[in-house]
């Protein structure tokens, strides 16, 4: 893999340097209003396991042992006053083997379909967990 690239203006000009980082993205925090409720979903529709679990936070992480136990970011659900009022700024996508049998299973966990100005003709389905954050259940990959 090449190391990534670290744009810097100089002098009214673009340089590009090649360096590693040495920093990772470690969790990808979601606000709710009901945490526990919010990881069962995650936990039953990924198949994670829960690393904390407190009445304020709980933390989901891949299987132990996985190939992504320990590469993946943790998701983070953390306990805040607010309910959620706008579409999500950042949300997940998920690629399963088969969609349409993945959006029935995760509607049958408690997501539903949600429109927020897709269209008709796009390939992947939005849907939104129990608490409203928006995801996106996508095509499976096909050979190239």
């Amino acid at each position: 893999m090449a190391a990534p690239l670290d744009m810097r203006w100089t002098g009214g000009s673009r340089e590009r340097q090649s360096r590693c980082m040495d920093i990772r993205i470690q969790c990808l925090c979601i606000d709710s209003t009901d945490p526990a409720k919010v990881a069962q979903f995650w936990e039953a529709a990924l198949g994670w396991r829960r690393t904390i679990d407190e009445e304020d936070q709980i933390v989901l992480e891949p299987p132990e042992g996985s190939r992504e136990d320990g590469i993946v970011p943790d998701l983070l659900f953390l306990r805040v006053p607010e309910t959620k009022t706008v579409k999500n700024r950042l949300h997940l996508d998920l690629r399963p083997a088969d969609q349409a049998a993945e959006v029935a299973r995760l509607e049958a966990l408690g997501a539903r379909r949600v429109d927020v100005g897709q269209g008709h003709d796009v390939s992947w389905v939005v849907m939104a967990d129990p608490d409203g954050n928006e995801f996106d259940v996508l095509q499976p990959l096909r050979p190239s």
